[in-house]
């Protein structure tokens, strides 16, 4: 989901959060768009979904993020949402060893469900429980390197990367259709009186991407 408008905002961005229940998904999204957080927030049932709206290279850009349960028993309500999706945020403890070795999990349902030209990160939470580490960041980087991610740790709690992981996101979405935009506009121009459909994923650096983002 990303669309231009006219009047509040310039795009709108529809953005999951995935992961493993009690990884802090929520409360992350809480920290993000409301700058809170509730030490006694309990497991997400279904979908959840907040707004906030910021400024992205001069364009006003509303991020809608939707919170998606990590139960088990949710998945299949949840698989739907993925789509219409442009960014996503898989996120794990660092303090629980199967949270990390789950992502894979959750990529691979991510990349069955969502468009494949998908701007992902991996995030690290709870990194002010570092004495409770079972997660080496190193390792996470390495993994994140792999799968073609980018990777921050955050703590929902201290507000640590939250909002940079969430701006990390927005910027690469927003400059992947600029440039398609751009391009668009472009080859317009040299065929007179003729449009042409310029896919994302021709520009984006992965030739398995597919077009996912309209303006």
């Amino acid at each position: 989901m990303a669309y231009k408008v006219d009047n509040e905002y310039d795009y709108l961005f529809k953005i999951v959060l995935i992961g493993d229940s009690g990884v802090g998904k929520s409360n992350i999204l809480s920290r993000f768009t409301r700058n809170e957080f509730c030490l006694e927030s309990k497991s997400t049932i279904g979908v959840e979904f907040a707004t906030r709206t910021l400024q992205v290279e001069g364009k006003t850009v509303k991020a809608q993020i939707w919170d998606t349960a990590g139960q088990e028993r949710y998945r299949a309500i949840t698989s739907a949402y993925y789509r219409g999706a442009v960014g996503a945020l898989v996120v794990y403890d660092i303090t629980k060893r199967q949270t990390f070795e789950n992502v894979q999990r959750w990529l691979r349902e991510l990349r069955d469900h969502a468009d494949s030209n998908i701007v992902i990160m991996m995030a690290g939470n709870k990194s002010d429980l570092n004495h409770l580490r079972a997660i080496n960041e190193q390792d996470a980087q390495l993994f994140a390197e792999k799968e073609g991610l980018s990777f921050l740790e955050t703590s929902a709690l201290e507000a640590h990367n939250v909002e940079k992981a969430f701006h990390t996101i927005l910027l690469d979405i927003y400059q992947i259709i600029s440039r398609k935009a751009l391009l668009a506009q472009e080859a317009a121009a040299n065929i007179p009186g003729q449009g042409t459909a310029i896919k994302i994923a021709d520009y984006s650096g992965n030739s398995n991407r597919r077009q996912c983002c309209s303006t």
